[in-house]
């Protein structure tokens, strides 16, 4: 434990001292109590709170910077089990004033996440260590990508990944095309594509969207999953939404984006093969208090089986302009089976 105190203690005065002499810097610190189970008396009961400290420093010019941060993990009366690592650590410069590279570990988010985003929400978070470039066009905003990592240094093989990331918008409407190659050693490359649109009418009160998925070469040869969806805002306070998500015979899971479920990324996360969910939700905010919840109504007409509910629900509250509190609440119910969920989480940002 004085070891781990001590690691600790010196890694902060070291990001405080280099924090210093940066030109930006930001601090992100989430307690978050789990208290999944405890709603329901058949289950046994949970308490668990757990940390994570997230420090970054940028330091630039005109046409570079250098970007570090680092997470501390550790949950609260577990003694000495705590986690640190490097977050994201790459630097970014010009290219002759028409294109940008950025080499390094880099957390990324592209179209609607479903194949590449980043777990902003727990303590496993998504990075990849490699290059982008980037091209500014007229027709779109182009992104080039390679990463690479292996598992130890006798596995030289390791993984590879490229991708292509093209994305524009033009008044009313935003598409964004995403491709993603994946190789394992010397195995045959997994592809995936993904298709995002999004339109808004009524002077932005009403929005469409449509996503499109596939994927070949992964647990299944050929995976796709569609979304249709539609939001509209009532007046400055309140919106309602709507959606439906409908997987492939074989299913859509890539492994590559936060869509590890409620208890990995806190959402409903990738659903089976042949499901289909009907998405109805709403959103009000009152001042310093935001309220949220959707009905998720998940049915499956192939494998005839049970029918499952999600109901998610959110309150949150801004204590400040540095920190806000939330709870979140979801009830997963198929038959007889009743799986809860249940966190409240405190975000300090100075």
């Amino acid at each position: 434990m004085k070891k781990n105190l001590r690691n600790i203690l010196v890694l902060a005065m070291g990001l405080m001292t280099t924090v210093s002499f940066a030109q930006d810097w930001n601090v992100d610190s989430r307690t978050r109590i789990d208290m999944s189970g405890g709603i329901d008396d058949a289950k046994t009961d949970k308490m668990s709170t757990s940390q994570r400290a997230t420090v970054g420093a940028t330091w630039g010019g005109s046409d570079w910077s250098i970007h570090g941060s680092t997470n501390v993990n550790y949950t609260l009366g577990a003694g000495n089990v705590a986690t640190i690592g490097v977050y994201e650590a790459y630097a970014s410069t010009d290219l002759m004033g028409y294109a940008s590279v950025t080499a390094g570990r880099q957390a990324l988010d592209y179209g609607s996440g479903a194949i590449m985003s980043s777990n902003q929400w727990g303590a496993d978070r998504k990075t990849w260590d490699g290059f982008t470039f980037g091209l500014n066009l007229d027709m779109a905003d182009v992104t080039f990508g390679y990463a690479s990592s292996v598992d130890s240094i006798s596995d030289l093989d390791g993984k590879s990944q490229m991708w292509l990331n093209a994305a524009k918008g033009d008044g009313n409407w935003n598409a964004n095309l995403l491709y993603l190659s994946t190789t394992v050693g010397d195995a045959d490359a997994m592809t995936a594509m993904g298709l995002d649109l999004s339109y808004a009418m009524m002077g932005g009160d009403l929005n469409l969207n449509v996503s499109y998925n596939t994927a070949t070469g992964y647990s299944a040869e050929d995976m796709d999953m569609t979304m249709i969806g539609a939001s509209y805002n009532v007046n400055e306070s309140m919106s309602i939404s709507g959606s439906q998500t409908t997987y492939g015979e074989n299913g859509f899971n890539v492994g590559s984006a936060s869509m590890g479920g409620y208890a990995n990324s806190g959402s409903l996360g990738y659903l089976g093969a042949d499901d289909v969910n009907l998405a109805i939700g709403g959103a009000y905010a009152m001042g310093d208090f935001t309220l949220g919840a959707t009905m998720n109504m998940i049915t499956n007409e192939t494998t005839n089986a049970e029918d499952r509910d999600v109901m998610d629900i959110s309150v949150g509250y801004t204590m400040s302009a540095n920190a806000n509190l939330s709870l979140s609440m979801a009830t997963d119910t198929q038959g007889d089976d009743e799986t809860n969920y249940m966190w409240i989480t405190l975000n300090v940002m100075p």
